[in-house]
């Protein structure tokens, strides 16, 4: 929940002419702004190779639902993609595992690839629960045949989000590991393969290179990182 019109569109008008100065960058970059910013970002963008996303949608196409926005919405925004299941969705909004499958499964309906977000909290890592609770929630949160086309997961520690706190490389590899075992007991070996995992939790230009080059990672949701054009362009560098 940051940004207004002028400063969102500066932000991405950075990003893109970053995006456009590159030269075989040879990664995706995604954005997704607050709702109200989609459009302008959308403009920002054009003609640029940055993709568009939403930060949450409904589970339903339409209907009574005021303040909700459906994934259909979003797709007309100019969308590909959107987050679902966000740790701060999660525990704001006390959206539990089926909750996130059935907007996962709204947004492939869509057309928009979901990100669906997993992780422990502080007191689950300390009560050496983390593999445990991560494994329930890829388990309940993914749709049924899902491939690398149709998804992507994110694993963000809570306790490591906006708390400048990043989980060890060790941590995040053995995180990485158990998403892709359990990825491929739900959806099979090749699936789980080629399903890009990507790690979030204070990702900053300073620790990207190492957290980029751990088996299994396969890309960043950065956060506050985000804000700042020069910053999030490092990262995306990395």
């Amino acid at each position: 929940m940051n940004g207004l019109r002028e400063s969102g569109g500066a932000l991405a008008e950075a990003v893109a002419k970053c995006a456009r100065d590159a030269a075989n960058l040879g990664a995706d970059v995604l954005v997704c702004p607050p709702a109200q910013l989609l459009f302008p970002v959308a403009a920002a963008l054009r003609g640029s190779p940055v993709a568009l996303g939403g930060q949450d949608c409904h589970t339903e196409r339409t209907g009574a639902h005021t303040g909700d926005i459906s994934a259909e919405m979003l797709r007309d925004a100019g969308c590909s993609y959107v987050i679902v299941g966000h740790s701060e969705r999660r525990a704001d909004h006390d959206e539990g595992n089926e909750t996130v499958r059935v907007k996962a499964e709204a947004a492939q309906a869509a057309g928009l690839v979901p990100i669906v977000c997993v992780g422990e909290t502080a007191d689950q890592r300390a009560a050496d629960q983390a593999l445990a609770v991560i494994a329930g929630q890829v388990e309940a949160s993914v749709p049924a045949g899902a491939t690398a086309a149709t998804l992507v997961i994110a694993y963000e520690p809570v306790w490591a989000i906006g708390t400048g706190q990043t989980a060890t490389p060790e941590d995040v590899a053995a995180a990485h590991a158990h998403i892709r075992q359990v990825l491929g007991r739900r959806l099979g070996r090749a699936a789980a393969e080629s399903i890009r995992i990507l790690y979030g939790g204070s990702v900053k230009p300073g620790n990207a290179a190492e957290l980029l080059a751990l088996a299994d990672v396969d890309g960043a949701l950065v956060g506050g990182a985000s804000l700042k054009a020069d910053d999030f362009w490092a990262i995306a560098a990395s």
